[in-house]
């Protein structure tokens, strides 16, 4: 049965906590350097089963399901090791268990997956799954961020598709993941090459030494910088984060408190729906892609973009 009708499209995005708290917190010991501990590789597979579940009950109320980045794995990006590399060689096992979902479920699905692309060469790579199962199309993350805790560059090598929506049966998705949320470019160029939506599968948190002050701070420029790329492109947007408290592995009482809050705006960046900051939760929302046309009718940006005067932007700063 679809659950979207003309214009109107049904639309969940699964907030989901890693699995940590299924083993007791002594068994999370690190005794190898060079190679995964068996329980990681216990936890992997156990979050693929709770988010099956999840998809399952999502696809009663939705068409188009998704999920939040890198959602098979912990986040291993909290410290630069080798042996988290093992993480993609599950990729195309990966991939052939959501195509499954995705059938079985008639769902359009949108995933985040760790792609081994060849030696020594990977991406933190979006799959998307048209209702049959296959494989409407990939986006690897172009822009990579190298903070604290937050070290994928040592992991991910910078995406080369280019900035093209996912062509799918529910509609262009304009697919970008996590640190491209900060990046104005991104959101342009997929507006211009005709995405229906922005979509943002996001791992973000707060850190617990920061004060709250600082945590504020950070979740509404979040917030805002997402909220601004709906309105400057006239397209609703989708932003799908993890949630809960996922210790360092290498550091004692360190870890990120990933804040949650996925949220759907239209496109005049107005809230449609939002999670909470500590809870899973399956977000609904519907929404209607005839206010594109409506939106820039009276919001004409397009019409009054300077072309000509860009040519700035090809510097990395400055002319």
């Amino acid at each position: 049965m679809c659950k979207t009708t003309s214009n109107k499209l049904s639309v969940a995005l699964i907030q989901d906590s890693y699995v940590f708290d299924s083993v007791d917190a002594e068994e999370l010991k690190i005794l190898s350097q060079t190679q995964l501990e068996p329980w990681q590789k216990v936890l992997s597979n156990k979050m693929k089963q709770k988010t099956k579940k999840h998809i399952e009950e999502a696809s009663k109320k939705a068409d188009l399901i998704l999920l939040q980045e890198l959602h098979t794995t912990q986040y291993f990006c909290q410290s630069e090791e080798t042996k988290y590399f093992e993480f993609a060689d599950d990729f195309n096992e990966n991939v052939e268990f959501f195509s499954a979902i995705a059938k079985q479920s008639n769902v359009v699905l949108v995933t985040s997956l760790f792609e081994q692309r060849a030696k020594g060469i990977y991406h933190n790579t979006s799959v998307v799954f048209e209702k049959d199962g296959s494989i409407a199309g990939k986006y690897r993350k172009m822009h990579i961020p190298d903070d604290p805790q937050f070290y994928e560059k040592f992991y991910f090598t910078n995406g080369d598709l280019g900035f093209n929506p996912i062509k799918t049966s529910v509609g262009n998705l304009g697919v970008l993941v996590c640190w491209d949320q900060w990046f104005p470019e991104a959101a342009r160029l997929m507006a211009m090459n005709g995405a229906d939506i922005l979509i943002y599968p996001t791992a973000i948190g707060w850190f617990d030494s920061d004060n709250q002050d600082e945590k504020e701070r950070q979740l509404e420029a979040w917030q805002i910088i997402q909220r601004s790329h709906a309105i400057a492109n006239g397209l609703p947007l989708a932003s799908i984060n993890r949630v809960g408290f996922e210790p360092s592995l290498v550091e004692k009482n360190q870890g990120i408190r990933f804040f949650g809050n996925s949220f759907v705006c239209g496109t005049q960046g107005e809230i449609i729906a939002k999670a909470s900051s500590d809870k899973e939760e399956i977000l609904y929302a519907t929404i209607d892609l005839q206010k594109t046309k409506d939106t820039r009718d009276i919001w004409p940006f397009f019409r009054d973009r300077r072309v000509e005067k860009y040519g700035g932007l090809l510097q990395l700063y400055g002319y």
